[in-house]
């Protein structure tokens, strides 16, 4: 009786944590599935699932050269194989259900490996007896900022990472934990493979993660970082590291810690690389109210007799949390890691607190801020619907018109570089913008087109990127966002304008070929 009410235990506490993972990540359901379409929920999205349709197209393919955007020069990304080849490989499993597979594989991908996540955690929780696991648990399952980085309709890298530094912390713990069993070298075996996939994926946050956490260690016990037991971690370590310089063939681009004007200029315009103020109510929307007493509990973990030995084994894990914390303010993007780690963290914190009631109590208490923001996103205002039911409705717009630009020629299009790689998606052609960094030298020649009242210029930068196709939309937006990204004052009369409110003013070189109440699509005349 005792195994069987032990595994319908198990089942219940999965098949709980999993609907957790699940219904939070796609409650955005009806944001990316519109009239039997898949829309993902960012710019970046597009371009990562051209990527793997090129993949798909081409089985052994290594995507290491962007055509599709920054035209013709294209670009040279940061993005690598292994989520090409995870989304390539789910659509081949949906193939024989849908007519659909590659979209729809883009559209869970992430979602699934939440759940992965969710699950090594469940088991190596259970495994570590730790006996407020189901904190740390919950927050993982239901914090808006893990929630956002695995979500339904977006095959980001962000989510394999996740799921990659997930794995990397809790088994460089469970090997600091049990340094005197004979489990503590295969815990590192796995940190290490984890830590080389991750680097691999994204050599910017997972690589400065992995420097820290190592540099603390190396300053707490030299010994134990290269002990014998380590020694076939490290190898296994070079030996991905140099598998994956072998496929990919490039070094990884530090552009994104550049100070270039235009750089900064555009990066001011991306959510992701906002800082967030330590007074911004986000912090408490992300880990609520625990948030606050979090250094009281790292202290406490620390100085307590019965608890200092395994405080001081998990401060390298308190080092990560503190640092991220700061990385955060200075770009929100390290705020995935941040809540991640401080949720690993929450039931090394708790241990010394012997009271579970007050434990539990405190927690639910709490979890106000992060249920308040659920409760926003799930029961929008009148004013939020409006503006969801507006974006759903130009999606579907823009996608109409990016259909008209298919052929089996290369026609290419300007467009708003934020609207670009779901165009480029779309039509199968490439676009003079992108949304990301490297392709900057196109979203800067866009702007300067829809910002030009010089019909010439605007005529020079069609030719010189071998225009076939211009796509104006909302003037207002393109004429905001294009003089943030040059650092200039809008002109009374830029092109965007002239494009989309008085199509019959359009320069002759534009012939205005369709239209929709979203946007308005342009022929460039091939001069003889």
């Amino acid at each position: 009786m005792r195994r069987v009410g032990s595994f319908a235990l198990i089942v219940f506490e999965v098949a709980l944590l999993s609907a957790l993972i699940l219904a939070a990540r796609c409650a955005n359901y009806q944001d990316v599935f519109v009239a039997g379409n898949v829309y993902f929920v960012d710019s970046d999205c597009y371009a990562r699932m051209t990527r793997a349709q090129m993949v798909r197209e081409k089985p052994g393919l290594i995507v290491r050269h962007h055509v599709f955007e920054n035209f013709p020069q294209g670009t040279t990304p940061h993005t690598t194989a292994p989520l090409d080849y995870l989304i390539v490989a789910l659509s081949l499993f949906l193939n024989p259900f849908t007519a659909h597979a590659l979209d729809l594989a883009g559209a869970f991908i992430s979602p699934l490996l939440a759940l992965l996540g969710g699950w090594f955690l469940w088991w190596w929780s259970r495994r570590m007896k730790f006996r407020y696991r189901w904190v740390m648990l919950i927050l993982y399952a239901i914090s808006p900022i893990l929630v956002h980085g695995t979500e339904l309709g977006r095959p980001d890298h962000q989510s394999l990472l996740i799921l990659l530094v997930t794995i990397a912390i809790c088994a460089e713990w469970s090997s600091q934990t049990l340094q005197a069993a004979n489990m503590a070298g295969a815990w590192w075996l796995t940190s290490a493979v984890a830590w080389a996939v991750a680097i691999w994926v994204s050599a910017y946050e997972p690589l400065m993660l992995f420097l820290m956490l190592t540099a603390t260690a190396l300053l707490m016990n030299r010994r134990a970082v290269f002990a014998r037991d380590r020694r076939a971690g490290w190898i296994l370590f070079a030996a991905i590291m140099a598998l994956a310089f072998a496929i990919e063939r490039r070094v990884p681009s530090v552009a994104i810690l550049q100070s270039n004007s235009h750089l900064k200029n555009w990066a001011s315009t991306i959510g992701e690389l906002a800082h967030v103020s330590p007074m911004n109510p986000v912090w408490l929307n992300w880990c609520g109210y625990l948030l606050f007493v979090a250094p009281v509990l790292i202290w406490m973990s620390i100085r307590t007799p019965r608890n200092g030995a395994q405080g001081l084994r998990a401060l390298p894990f308190y080092v990560l949390l503190i640092a991220t914390y700061f990385l955060t303010i200075w770009q929100v993007r390290w705020g995935y890691f941040f809540v991640l780690i401080f949720a690993l963290a929450l039931p090394a914190l708790l241990a010394p607190i012997k009271s579970g009631a007050a434990v539990w109590i405190a927690f639910v208490l709490s979890m106000f801020p992060i249920l308040r923001d659920w409760d926003e996103r799930l029961w929008p205002n009148e004013a939020q619907l409006a503006d969801r039911v507006e974006r759903w409705i130009e999606s579907a717009q823009i996608r109409d018109l990016a259909l008209r630009l298919r052929s089996p020629e290369v026609h290419p299009f300007l467009a708003p570089w934020w609207l670009s790689p779901s165009i480029a998606y779309w039509s199968g052609q490439p676009g003079v913008a992108g949304s990301s960094h490297e392709s900057l030298n196109g979203i800067e020649e866009s702007a300067r087109f829809f910002l030009s009242e010089n019909i010439e210029q605007a005529h020079e930068i069609l030719d010189k990127h071998r225009v076939a196709w211009v796509l104006a939309y909302d003037s207002d937006r393109v004429a905001q966002n294009s003089a943030a990204v040059l650092n200039q004052a809008v002109p009374l009369r830029p092109l965007c304008r002239v494009l989309y409110q008085t199509p019959s003013q359009a320069p002759p070189f534009l012939i205005f070929s369709a239209q929709n109440p979203t946007c308005k699509l342009y022929r460039v005349a091939v001069e003889r």
